[in-house]
């Protein structure tokens, strides 16, 4: 609906399945009884608290890049193999080579969007204050206890670091 809604904006069933989206999402009743996993979120509010973007954009940028770094954990391959084959329709018998397609169809179907993917197009040049971001998302979002995979605080730098530049692919 995203890209229906962004080629005509004036798709009325297009922005209202997206507010609808946009309300569960918000509400947390998709979370209701789940633990958290996609800590990308306590990153970005991070990122917004300290710079002046929304929080979709910086979702957009982190997220691949977040992706990326969580699949190097071994432990999530068949979780991304999944994510692969029920959101993109993806098919294979190689789990981990799924998995790092879904992290590219994830990032492209953003870029598709339109939307910034890294931070210097939204004007954050230098990691001045990645080391305070960092400490504060791994403190409130309780990244190393929640999650797929433990974040520290320099996990947590090395993500905003590599939103910095291009992204490269899924572990390349």
């Amino acid at each position: 609906m995203g890209a229906v809604a962004i080629a005509d904006p004036t798709n009325y069933d297009a922005r209202a399945n997206l507010m609808w989206t946009a309300t569960m999402a918000l509400n947390g009743l998709v979370g209701a009884a789940n633990e958290g996993g996609w800590t990308v979120h306590a990153l970005e509010h991070e990122l917004s608290a300290y710079y002046d973007i929304t929080h979709g954009i910086g979702l957009g940028i982190l997220t691949p890049r977040w992706m990326d770094w969580v699949l190097e954990d071994k432990s999530t391959v068949a979780l991304f193999a999944r994510f692969a084959r029920n959101v993109w329709a993806l098919s294979g018998d190689d789990d981990a080579q799924l998995a790092r397609d879904a992290v590219q169809k994830t990032y492209d179907w953003i870029a598709s969007l339109g939307a910034e993917m890294t931070l210097p197009e939204v004007g954050i040049k230098d990691d001045t204050y990645f080391e305070a971001m960092a400490a504060n998302a791994v403190d409130h979002g309780k990244l190393i206890k929640r999650g797929y995979v433990p974040v520290t605080p320099a996990d947590a730098q090395r993500i905003y670091r590599d939103s910095l530049v291009a992204f490269r692919g899924a572990n390349n």
